[in-house]
């Protein structure tokens, strides 16, 4: 079974499917011990590989590369990837889908912004004429073989967000995402206007859209729920507050608590997971 259909027959499910944005390969081991999906956010990887905002910075060779060290770690997830406007030209997004589908990704979502490109949850985002977008997407639509494709529109004008809705869920796109969704009725809005194509709704920290439950989404008829920043942020929130207090006690380390504590030991065997992960895949190919 491909990456794309196991992805798909989980979305077809009666629960809403989580996804967790991952930003480099130790949050995506801390992931993996809670949740059997990742989101390959592109606000976590702009923070993380340029220490750059989510405004278009990504080039694409470098997101084909973190998704194979995710697929090398994690041949059992679901891998959904962020790949922004399909980095602007249509050509491009069909090479990126082809490479994302060859080496184990199990969706891609492409939006439908214009550069300069801004985080889906900012002021100030811009977007393509329709037909362009559409154009794009077909493209890729044409392209992938059994990769999951997510359209979504960053439309802020209300009447235009249930019209790209509409239209986008005309197409053989799997999944629509309407994102930077501000209120529980705009979510039931934009469900009625989809009709029978699953839903998929972005949460993030401090964000424009409500903070709902997976079982509040469910009973809404959200399929698919991505989760962009919660390791990013709890890494930065933790490590600010690991080096204040370091620097607090002149540099002394704290204790360790060998039962629950973060230290050399459990660190290593968080890794060495990924080395468990990696075994069964190789013995495969001798096979």
């Amino acid at each position: 079974m491909t990456y794309g259909k196991k992805l798909r027959e989980q979305i077809a499910g009666p629960e809403t499917t989580p996804l967790i944005g991952v930003y480099d390969m130790y949050s995506a081991s801390i992931a993996a011990k809670h949740y059997d999906g990742m989101f390959v956010s592109g606000f976590g990887f702009a923070a993380s590989y340029y220490g750059l905002p989510d405004i278009g910075f990504i080039a694409w060779p470098d997101m084909v590369a973190f998704v194979q060290r995710l697929r090398g770690a994690f041949p059992a997830h679901h891998l959904l990837v962020d790949i922004d406007d399909g980095y602007v030209d249509p050509e491009v997004a069909c090479h990126v889908v082809e490479q994302l589908e060859r080496i184990g990704a199990s969706g891609v979502i492409l939006e439908d912004q214009k550069r300069p490109r801004r985080c889906g949850h900012a002021d100030g985002k811009q977007v393509l004429p329709l037909e362009e977008y559409l154009a794009k997407l077909e493209q890729v639509l044409a392209t992938r073989q059994d990769l999951v494709v997510v359209a979504r529109t960053d439309a802020t004008d209300e009447a235009d967000i249930l019209h790209r809705a509409k239209a986008l869920a005309a197409t053989a796109a799997d999944v629509i995402l309407v994102d930077g969704i501000r209120s529980v009725e705009w979510i039931r809005r934009v469900r009625d206007v989809v009709g029978d194509k699953p839903l998929l709704f972005n949460q993030i920290a401090g964000g424009k859209s409500p903070r709902l439950s997976l079982g509040e989404l469910s009973a809404l008829g959200v399929d698919v729920a991505i989760y962009s920043t919660p390791c990013l942020f709890a890494a930065h929130q933790a490590m600010d507050s690991a080096l204040a207090e370091l620097r607090q006690e002149d540099g002394r380390l704290p204790v360790v608590d060998p039962a629950q504590g973060i230290g050399v030991q459990a660190s290593t065997s968080l890794l060495e997971r990924n080395l468990a992960h990696r075994r069964p895949e190789r013995a495969g190919v001798g096979a």
